[in-house]
């Protein structure tokens, strides 16, 4: 008889294993024992909303592990100028980001009345003290070396802030492959200081504008230009979608954090990782 579905309950397959005494399980190689038992409202009697707070925090905090793992491998492979492989880590970073935007829907669902209910437990944590989303801001540019004491009493993460505050850009990385290529890229932007935070080189826009005038001489800088510029459009959005779910659940409250909330988000907003590639647009056509 073949296997299906019988009284509308299908049937197991008989190659299917059952028995994991002495196998390796999905709930096992995953350590699902530790990610589902790593929620712990603190709220009592414990508040219905607490735990979508936590997981909506959590699932952030997984994102962006692997957002960091593929932009220290695009690092990587940009310094050793295999641009092809670089770039499919960016494009992955660019489909997380868009899970990370939608994601604020989940935590939208959230409403004034409920979260005020279990605000107060959160004491001063905040997502101002996330050190993987500082770690990647500096990774794509935007450093800050005075956010370092946040972490001081957390060792590993000040290390990871750290090891992105001295560590060159993506766009650093970016710029010494051009120069590799050929491209004018001024020796004083190869030879900064990596430790501070990206600003506007108008010098570099006459580059880019060689570059998006004849893109099919320049399909590989071409490319990456949009890619790039495609990355601080999604990070935009997220900002923006933040500051609207905070907005949303808040008001103009403080943040848990001692931050003054909404107005704090609207100034990230004016943080910019590559001006020139945005700068440029002025130029084309004309």
């Amino acid at each position: 008889m073949t296997e299906g579905v019988e009284g509308n309950t299908r049937t197991i397959e008989g190659s299917v294993v059952t028995d994991f005494r002495d196998r390796m399980s999905y709930g096992g190689y995953l350590e699902l024992d530790t990610l589902l038992a790593a929620q712990h409202p603190l709220s009592d009697p414990e508040h219905h909303d607490e735990l979508l707070f936590i997981i909506q925090h959590q699932t952030t905090e997984l994102w962006l592990k692997l957002v960091l793992h593929e932009l220290a491998a695009a690092c990587r492979l940009l310094r050793a100028d295999q641009l092809a492989p670089a770039l499919k880590c960016i494009a992955r970073v660019k489909h997380i980001q868009k899970t990370l935007t939608e994601q604020w829907s989940v935590l939208a669902t959230l409403t004034p009345a409920e979260y005020a209910q279990f605000r107060g437990v959160l004491g001063n944590a905040s997502g101002f003290q996330s050190a993987q989303y500082r770690a990647v801001e500096f990774t794509l540019g935007n450093k800050n070396a005075a956010m370092l004491k946040v972490f001081a009493s957390d060792p590993a993460a000040h290390a990871l802030v750290a090891a992105a505050l001295e560590a060159p850009s993506l766009y650093d990385e970016f710029l010494g492959m051009l120069a590799r290529s050929g491209y004018p890229v001024p020796t004083a932007i190869l030879e900064r200081d990596v430790t501070t935070a990206w600003t506007f080189a108008p010098e570099l826009v006459p580059l880019f504008a060689d570059i998006y005038a004849d893109p099919q001489t320049h399909w590989a800088a071409y490319e990456t230009c949009e890619e790039l510029v495609d990355l601080e459009d999604n990070f935009q959005l997220w900002r923006f979608r933040h500051l609207k779910t905070v907005e949303r659940i808040i008001g103009f409250k403080t943040g848990t954090g001692g931050s003054s909330g909404v107005p704090f988000l609207q100034r990230a907003l004016e943080l910019t990782f590559f001006p020139e590639l945005f700068a440029v647009r002025t130029e084309i056509g004309r």
